[in-house]
């Protein structure tokens, strides 16, 4: 097969199954309210289960759901009626996945459900089935055919149930007013904890800050500007900020003029300079930094007075980008 036939095929697998989602999406009726409805109020867990290539994707929308503030578990069906039923509480939510509503793996574990009182949730493709019909909210994930080729291997059908997963997990955080704090919180570890936890105040200094008041001189700014990275705030005093002196300030002004180290300060600081807060999260401001060619800005309380200075490569030697 040559490689252009290659690139064909694997763009038809695209095609069906962005199809398959946007099908799915004409489809979202009242049901998806319901979905999450039932789960925001639940005060217990989101039992998910399913067999198969539906339970993988089960597994997925479990984890989805738990990083996203809403606690769930994968439940095996068949584990679940030999002692695992006993994780099951009467306040949990299920959300149970088989493509044909009839997987008969997963009749014992409805039965047990409605038992308990445990409201169901179904993702299927089939809204006649068994399952749906015994559902309190009903998702549906049907497809016309799947990508592969004999139209038997789950694909288009997997895709479209973990869409609509994602969809609830994500509107569940939106309606939960979910925050990226409370993201982080859960998300503690590796470059994406770094990210979302590391505020201003941990990475800026604080200490012999560069300030100048605005009656100096640049002979006077001199010396800081090179010792301190490029950077001398000027103030008024009591931490207010009049402005501030780059390095690029000075080189430009070198330029042209001869007399550039008795000429004041004020004469050539930006009066409105850009400057970040204490307490917003660091990865904000190295995209403000980037984006505006600055490598350094004075930090601000929440008075507006000035607490440190934060630098670029400190931002980036801290691994929030």
């Amino acid at each position: 097969m040559m490689d252009g036939d290659l690139v064909m095929r694997g763009v038809r697998v695209l095609r069906l199954e962005r199809e398959a989602i946007a099908a799915v999406e004409a489809r979202l009726d009242g049901g998806f309210a319901r979905a999450v409805h039932l789960i925001a109020r639940s005060r217990g867990r989101v039992i998910v289960a399913g067999v198969g290539k539906s339970g993988l994707i089960g597994r997925k929308i479990a984890a989805t759901l738990t990083s996203t503030g809403t606690p769930a578990t994968f439940l095996h069906p068949v584990e679940s009626v030999h002692g695992d039923l006993g994780i099951v509480g009467p306040d949990d939510v299920a959300i149970l996945l088989s493509k044909s509503g009839e997987t008969a793996e997963l009749m014992p574990l409805l039965q047990e459900l409605k038992r308990l009182g445990v409201g169901v949730i179904a993702i299927t493709g089939e809204l006649q089935s068994t399952l749906a019909r015994a559902a309190d909210a009903t998702l549906d994930s049907g497809v016309t055919e799947e990508a592969c080729p004999h139209d038997l291997a789950p694909t288009t059908s997997t895709t479209a149930a973990l869409a609509l997963g994602d969809a609830l997990a994500v509107t569940l955080l939106e309606h939960k007013g979910f925050r990226r704090e409370d993201f982080a919180r859960l998300h503690p570890g590796g470059a994406l904890g770094k990210k979302l936890l590391t505020t201003v105040a941990d990475v800026m200094e604080n200490e012999h800050l560069p300030v100048l008041p605005v009656t100096a001189t640049m002979r006077e700014a001199l010396v800081p500007l090179a010792e301190r990275r490029g950077l001398v705030v000027l103030s008024t005093g009591e931490g207010v900020v009049s402005g501030v002196v780059t390095a690029g300030d000075l080189a430009r002004l070198l330029e042209h003029r001869t007399d550039s180290f008795d000429v004041p300060v004020a004469d050539v600081m930006t009066r409105t300079p850009r400057t970040a807060r204490a307490d917003e999260l660091a990865s904000g401001v190295v995209h403000r930094m980037e984006r505006f060619g600055i490598m350094a800005m004075p930090v601000l309380n929440g008075h507006d007075r000035l607490v440190g200075v934060v630098h670029l490569h400190d931002l980036l030697r801290a691994g929030v980008v």
